[in-house]
């Protein structure tokens, strides 16, 4: 009884099926001709168009060396013919997508019949019911809403197609475009990224997971869901195998092979992520989405050497200082060995059952074979703790590994790729326990107490040591940036916007609006000498209250030592940073002229904060905005403007954008406008600040090297150096910027969410800056600034700042503008000057706000 009903109700079904499916070819019939498929057809008159239009040519990102950067466009594809399509692949698509392929007209009506019983039996498709021809139809020339309409188009645009193409010409439309996950489209690009070697190279079990991900290139995928992936590569086998395309051997050879896929991302001349994202943003605003397609070259002003030592000296700054705060622990504790299973879904049992091979094949082929090598010597299967570091990404160069033994004197690592790595205690020596920035354990936990069996750690290459060759590490949290610049056009040389693009997109080069302390001084000091003030003018550095009646608060700034020093020159306030001094200049300046001033350098004033703080440094800004200004301080004073892209050519070579920036021309007569460079006007750089004022600056600057906050840049044993440090409030920012004529370069390093480092600009970012300029200056000349007219040298007493008696021994020389040059001989008495002395009538006293106590 119950075999009669079964067959009465599948007789239903049939019949149901058969209907619908009848209704299907009496409205194809009525809309064969249907006009708004005339567009459609249209394009299926020129296979080669049709290909050369869909295959779009990404856009490729290159330094000034044209070394190749990166690679953008919505899809990885590399195009492939016919002819050149492996046998072994077409036998195993078409056992998955489309068996009758070579025989139906374009839609499978038994198929559709299958598709539709399967579908009202259990609410599920199981075989599909779309041709190859149908997702050609879909993928090339039809939109992917899920409409009955659509359908309809689908059905009719397949018949059509089969009536102008071959077989042949469907199979490669289909192979070039259908998406195979991971951005790869079209099997070329598949082969790549999962196996990272041609098609041709791929033997058998390796082509039938690549036939496999059509269908579902997310669920079926092998790098994310390897047991599903497998599966879906034995019903393959299978199918393959049953219909006498596959002997025994091969057969049993191919189900039992383990996966052996493995992300393979792009290659790539030089490691520059932040700033290929830069160069990408900047062509898709002048050119829009066709940026990706046209097959653009984006050529930068990016030197490779000095890119590479900007990438090291913030990557091993960054773990140097990490290494200095001490262990925060497992970056994932107790992972099990044996993957916690989830159930399968109705579409794999059904493959499973569909499939000669069970699920004990599958569970066998999940042994990675990498594993079997380590199971004598480990005594366990570690092929779960193998793909879960395949799935772990390096960041920053540190390779993620699991521990399989921790004893005190002894760690026993597990490594992608499955090498074992044996730390001792000199490999761990550093990882004292972290409390806070300023507190450590001084000695590290013994090793079964620091770390445990299954956690996932990091390791670092010990490049000082031969015998120990891996060090314990962990991902810093703390970040950095880097920008590098040609002083006198702007061209950025080198950019590095965080420790790891993949793990942190966000540009801080570009993007961060980070307090910038103390190496924003200068400026304000700048000010002051245009207006009157010179390196020898004599302030005092003593206590000062301000009392801000609105927010009924009191602002005490002290210098970072907490001591006050009396009557102090300039020069001497500036190269030590003493902040009381910097309060004081900016008050003789008056606000509202040193907010005008130091935009001229490119500081936004909209950012400027209206109170006395901006002495210190309050103001916030972004590592390239510091450089560029410091940029303008390096060149004499000409406001040069930064970019990064160059040039751009279009898929034919042709020329389609030029920078046109302005340039510095240290010959050229003052009412010149342009030069021309290659073939190129340029306009000239604006000089907009005093270039007396620069190289009195420069001259104070170079104390800092000399005598200041940045003598350890004396490494570098250069002469014509000069730069400053900066810390802010609670240590949250550090900073350092300097430069030579030719070169200028700041570092910043500080947490993304504002906290205390425990370290100043002079023992966190100066070291990073170094490293880099070791590289950027090396083989270089030296070049400083020439003297302009209207300075004077003058011997002065360094207590007073006046002209030295005759004969005093403790006498030194002092830049002056000409008619500046104190009359007066020392007496040898200082003299203090007040907070208000030299104050602009015109300036209103600032409300003042708590402010951030910039230190060094």
């Amino acid at each position: 009884m119950k075999l009669l009903l079964s067959t009465f109700k599948y007789l239903i079904w049939l019949v149901l099926a058969a209907a619908g499916i009848g209704g299907v070819w009496a409205m194809a019939v009525m809309l064969y001709f249907w006009p708004g498929l005339h567009d459609e057809v249209a394009q299926l008159q020129d296979v080669e168009l049709l290909l050369s239009e869909q295959l779009e040519m990404p856009m490729r990102i290159y330094t000034a060396d044209s070394r190749l950067i990166a690679e953008f466009g919505e899809h990885r594809r590399t195009r492939i013919n016919y002819e050149d399509i492996p046998r072994r692949y077409i036998d195993a698509l078409l056992a998955a997508e489309d068996a009758s392929f070579y025989d139906h007209p374009g839609v499978d009506v038994r198929g559709l019949a299958r598709a539709t019983v399967q579908l009202l039996d259990s609410g599920q498709i199981q075989s599909g019911g779309s041709t190859i021809t149908m997702q050609v139809a879909r993928n090339y020339l039809l939109t992917r809403d899920r409409t009955f309409a659509r359908k309809i188009r689908e059905i009719l645009l397949s018949l059509r197609m089969e009536q102008l193409l071959t077989k042949q010409q469907i199979l490669e439309l289909y192979v070039n475009k259908i998406y195979l996950g991971h951005r790869a489209y079209g099997i070329v690009a598949a082969s790549e990224v999962y196996y990272g070697k041609p098609l041709h190279e791929l033997n058998l079990s390796q082509i039938a997971m690549i036939a496999g991900l059509p269908k579902a290139p997310s669920a079926y995928n092998p790098l994310t869901n390897p047991r599903r992936a497998l599966i879906r590569r034995n019903w393959i086998l299978s199918r393959m195998y049953n219909l006498g395309q596959l002997d025994d051997m091969s057969y049993e050879g191919a189900i039992r092979a383990p996966v052996s896929a493995r992300f393979h991302p792009p290659e790539r001349d030089i490691d520059a992520p932040y700033v290929a994202e830069s160069a990408r943003l900047f062509a898709l605003e002048q050119f829009g989405d066709q940026a990706y397609t046209r097959g653009l070259k984006v050529y930068t002003s990016i030197h490779s050497e000095q890119q590479l030592a900007a990438n090291l000296a913030i990557n091993q700054g960054l773990l140097n200082y990490d290494q200095r705060r001490g262990w925060r622990g497992a970056e994932v504790q107790g992972i099990p060995l044996v993957e916690q299973m989830q159930e399968l879904e109705a579409d794999a049992l059904a493959e499973i059952q569909a499939s000669e091979s069970g699920l004990e094949q599958v569970q066998q082929a999940l042994v990675d074979p990498r594993a079997e090598g380590l199971k004598d010597r480990l005594a366990m299967d570690v092929s779960y703790w193998l793909r879960v570091l395949d799935q772990t990404p390096v960041y920053g160069g540190l390779q993620p590994a699991i521990v399989v033994e921790s004893e005190a004197e002894r760690l026993l690592l597990l490594r992608r790729g499955g090498g074992l790595v044996e730390l001792t205690p000199e490999a761990w020596a550093w990882a004292g326990r972290y409390h806070s920035p300023f507190w450590k354990d001084r000695n590290a936990l013994p090793g079964h107490r620091l770390v445990a069996r299954g956690d996932l750690v990091r390791l670092r290459r010990y490049e000082d040591s031969a015998d120990t060759p891996w060090m314990l590490a962990q991902l810093p949290g703390l970040e950095a940036a880097l920008v590098a610049m040609k002083t006198e056009t702007g061209e950025i040389t080198a950019m590095v916007g965080g420790f790891d693009y993949n793990q942190s997109r966000f540009n801080r080069a570009e993007q961060a609006l980070r307090q910038a302390g103390s190496v924003f001084k200068p400026f304000i000091y700048m000010a002051a000498l245009e207006r009157g003030y010179t390196p020898a003018t004599i302030i005092n550095d003593a206590p000062v209250v301000f009392e801000d009646q609105q927010l009924e608060d009191v602002w005490r700034p002290q210098n970072s030592s907490g001591t006050f020093y009396g009557p102090t020159r300039l020069r001497e306030g500036l190269y030590k940073s003493r902040n009381l001094i910097s309060i004081r200049v900016l008050n003789y300046v008056g606000l509202g002229r040193a907010i005008e001033y130091v935009s001229r350098f490119g500081f936004d004033r909209a950012r400027m904060p209206r109170d006395l703080s901006l002495s210190l440094g309050s103001a916030n800004v972004t590592p390239l905005e510091m450089t560029q200004a410091y940029a303008m301080l390096a060149n004499g004073g000409y406001r040069v403007e930064p970019y990064l892209v160059t040039r751009i050519e279009d898929g034919d070579g042709e020329l389609i954008y030029q920078a046109i920036k302005p340039r510095v021309c240290r010959g050229c007569p003052e009412d010149q406008e342009n030069m021309a460079l290659s073939g190129v006007d340029y306009p000239l750089a604006k000089r907009l600040v005093d270039p007396r004022a620069v190289y009195s600056m420069h001259s104070i600057l170079r104390d800092v090297i000399d005598d200041g906050t940045g003598r350890r840049a004396q490494a570098l044993d250069r002469s014509d150096i000069r730069g400053k440090t900066g810390t802010t409030n609670e240590l949250h920012d550090a900073w350092f910027s300097g430069f030579n004529r030719d070169t200028v370069a700041s570092v910043w390093a500080g947490f993304d969410q504002p906290a205390s480092t425990g370290e100043y600009g002079a023992n966190l970012a100066l070291p990073m800056w170094i490293n880099f300029m070791k590289v950027a200056l090396q083989n270089q000349p030296e070049r400083v600034l020439d003297r302009p007219e209207g300075l004077v040298t003058v011997r002065i007493d360094p207590d007073t700042g006046l002209r030295a008696r005759p004969g005093q021994q403790d006498a030194m020389f002092e830049i002056f503008y000409q008619e500046r040059v104190p009359e007066e001989l020392s007496s040898s008495t200082g003299r203090d000057e007040s907070l208000d002395a030299g104050r602009d009538s015109d300036t209103s006293r600032p409300s003042l706000i708590p402010a951030p106590e910039a230190l060094f």
